[in-house]
């Protein structure tokens, strides 16, 4: 039990901390124009997410997918530009499956970004499930509760003039396409 806790932690710290602002502004970018009312859809965004990430994280974990990680690390803050656009071109209300696919192809590719780093964690273990499982849900969690603070401060500003949530939503999409831009750039292979 004490590797599951040890991996869990790992989840946790992956998402709570600041060398994870690649992964906080892609958070940020898919709850962009929601608020508390929206925490179930915005859990089950999250969750695809997850899933996708567990996917080739055990996949790469297990040699089953190799890719250079370079290629990986200059995607990664692409899938942010590309949700943060998003938020800009797509005025849909309702675009939920979309959003669940794209973000969980996304999460593919996140992914295989934390691989290498568990392999090393790993070395010559018999087993990874233990750890792969401490770590993804240590991962969830801490994403249920940066979810939960960012739609809580949303929500505070819900009551903004229809005009200043655009002025909102573009600003932050604006500056999270310029961070991962900036990101893209300095991991370009």
């Amino acid at each position: 039990m004490s590797d599951f806790l040890l991996y869990f932690q790992l989840g946790l710290g992956h998402i709570l901390n600041l060398n994870a602002l690649d992964h906080l502004l892609f958070i940020l970018s898919f709850l962009i124009g929601l608020n508390l009312s929206k925490l179930q859809k915005s859990i089950y965004l999250v969750s695809a997410f997850t899933l996708g990430h567990s996917i080739t994280l055990a996949l790469a974990t297990l040699k089953i997918v190799e890719i250079n990680v370079k290629w990986i690390e200059f995607l990664i803050p692409l899938t942010i530009t590309l949700s943060a656009i998003l938020n800009i071109v797509n005025q849909k209300k309702d675009e939920s499956k979309i959003k669940f696919f794209l973000i969980g192809a996304f999460g593919l590719i996140h992914g295989l970004g934390f691989s290498n780093y568990l392999q090393s964690l790993l070395g010559q273990e018999a087993t990874i499930l233990i750890p792969l499982l401490g770590f993804n849900i240590g991962v969830e969690i801490a994403q249920i509760l940066v979810v939960t603070i960012i739609l809580s401060i949303f929500t505070l500003g819900k009551h903004l003039k229809e005009m200043a949530n655009l002025i909102i939503k573009y600003s932050l999409s604006i500056i999270i396409i310029l961070l991962s831009l900036q990101m893209a750039i300095e991991r370009w292979p």
